[in-house]
């Protein structure tokens, strides 16, 4: 396996095989997994799902989003026959670059509370937990 890893920013064409990516190396899944979520995500911000390849394979994935407010990290995502080799670590850089770049003051990254793996990478990148604040959610019904 060469050791050459490129990040770059996912296209329209990308959606079916991050998917299909997720359903393999990411935990848990989200309300906005499919297509018409990611053509959402790609539509509104065409640099915020940035990827990693070596040789041509998906390797990992990482959502940088920003509103103008807040920079916000999900979905970082290592293919099981990559981890350990530096990919969550070139992600979080990227990301990283993109929101200094964008004028970003602070990153949130959300991490499943239950994937233990993915709060000792966060950890080592520097991150820590905020245990006063709580994410509050609610699903929009579909309209039509």
């Amino acid at each position: 396996m060469s050791d050459h890893l490129r990040i770059r920013c996912a296209r329209l064409s990308d959606i079916d095989a991050v998917l299909r990516f997720w359903r393999t190396a990411a935990e848990g899944t989200s309300i906005s997994d499919d297509h018409e979520g990611m053509v959402l995500l790609l539509t509104r911000d065409p640099e915020s799902l940035l990827l990693a390849e070596r040789d041509g394979e998906l390797a990992g994935t990482v959502i940088a989003g920003f509103d103008g407010w807040r920079c916000s990290a999900y979905r970082l995502a290592v293919h099981p026959g990559h981890r350990r080799q530096g990919v969550a670590t070139a992600l979080m850089d990227a990301a990283q670059a993109r929101f200094r770049a964008l004028g970003g003051r602070r990153v949130d990254a959300m991490v499943l509370e239950a994937n233990e793996p993915a709060h000792r990478t966060w950890a080592a990148a520097g991150y820590h937990r905020e245990d006063h604040w709580r994410r509050w959610v609610k699903p929009l019904p579909v309209e039509g």
